[in-house]
């Protein structure tokens, strides 16, 4: 006996809720917003990687992601000071050797024609940049568009030794307060460890940006022209070479001093204070490589200048090479990679597969508010 058209309506609709509720049963098994049925399944992708302990937990886990997809990675891990040749020539090749490329958010601009927009990608699979604090946001973006995911990010703290300073300063007029006290009580002692020096990686730059901006001032005006000659701008940069030309509380080798250097004279305990990166906390009190213990290594946030706190974060982005041929692939892999689950559990958990890892850092706003993740690490993302 034929259907009728209500029968034949009743059917189809009886067919459509079945196949939804399959596809959305599939959905919900697969994690990270990962595609289910493993359309990828035995592709290989080759990582590049700056090296830290923090992307050594994320490698150590990613058998997760081979058994969710099929797909396995190869990582390469390059130190930091050959990482932007190593970047750069990755480019010049154009010969897709790695199909996800890690870099800094400065170098970004550079290469961005070969690294692929994923703005549509993200709207597709329910991912949005709003995860992340706004400056970790902007700083995997370019023209508006977005290139990565900031899967590791920095903002800055004032760290000092807590045997000798029982108020940390919270203005860069306070830190000479203290840096002279301590000149007194202390003189075997530098105060405050800066770097200067010109290494060419431009780290010397990010704590006059502090200076600068509180003041109002800037780099470049919206035509690119200098915008650090402004009257504001250059009674700041003084204020800021007068930590060491005036005041004298930095430590006497600031001049010479490269990020690396002024870190070790911390934790060496031949300085008291030092404005730096938030990563740089585990290796304050790490025995193997300092004099310092935990219970001597304090933070806050960074001093403000003329009643204004302005600070500078960066970010090392992972992007997918727009010269892969396994981007859907690597869209996969990035996705997994940059989990929030991910996210907080590579800042609490202190060994993986078997291996010590020691890590603070995280980029996700649920990680920063994250009472568990704040427990193991001191407190360190909610000062930042």
């Amino acid at each position: 006996m034929p259907f009728s058209m209500k029968s034949t309506m009743s059917v189809l609709a009886i067919f459509c809720a079945t196949a939804l509720a399959t596809v959305s049963a599939n959905a919900e098994t697969i994690k990270h917003n990962l595609l289910p049925g493993k359309p990828f399944e035995g592709t290989k992708l080759s990582i590049l990687s700056v090296v830290t302990p923090q992307f050594d937990g994320l490698m150590l886990r990613d058998d997760e992601f081979t058994e969710l997809t099929g797909i396995e990675t190869e990582w390469t891990f390059i130190p930091f000071v050959s990482l932007q040749e190593k970047l750069v020539a990755e480019g010049l090749a154009a010969s897709g050797t790695y199909d996800v490329v890690n870099y800094l958010d400065s170098w970004g601009p550079a290469n961005s024609h070969w690294l692929v927009r994923i703005d549509e990608l993200m709207a597709r699979d329910g991912i949005s940049m709003d995860r992340y604090p706004a400056a970790f946001a902007r700083s995997a973006q370019f023209e508006g568009e977005t290139l990565g995911f900031p899967l590791r990010a920095h903002p800055q703290l004032l760290f000092y030794r807590k045997d000798l300073i029982s108020n940390p300063p919270t203005t860069w007029a306070e830190v000479i307060e203290v840096g002279k006290a301590l000149k007194e009580s202390n003189p075997d002692v530098a105060p405050l460890a800066l770097y200067f020096n010109n290494d060419g990686n431009r780290q010397n730059l990010f704590i006059w940006l502090n200076f600068i901006w509180a003041a109002g001032g800037d780099i470049f005006n919206e035509d690119w022209s200098a915008a650090w000659t402004s009257e504001e701008a250059l009674k700041a940069t003084e204020d800021y070479i007068a930590l060491h030309t005036v005041h004298e509380v930095t430590n006497p080798n600031s001049l010479s001093f490269v990020e690396q250097d002024a870190r070790q004279s911390f934790m060496q305990g031949n300085s008291a204070m030092i404005p730096v990166w938030w990563w740089a906390y585990s290796g304050f009190y790490n025995p193997e490589a300092s004099t310092l213990t935990k219970d001597q290594v304090g933070f806050v946030g960074m001093p403000s200048y003329i009643g204004t706190t302005k600070t500078y974060a960066i970010s090392m982005p992972f992007s997918i090479s727009s010269y892969s041929r396994n981007q859907d692939a690597a869209w996969e892999f990035l996705k997994w990679l940059s989990n929030p689950e991910m996210d907080r559990a590579n800042a609490i958990e202190r060994e993986v597969m078997g291996q010590k890892i020691v890590n603070n850092v995280v980029t996700h706003i649920s990680s920063l508010n994250d009472p568990d993740v704040n427990e193991a690490n001191d407190g360190i993302q909610a000062a930042a």
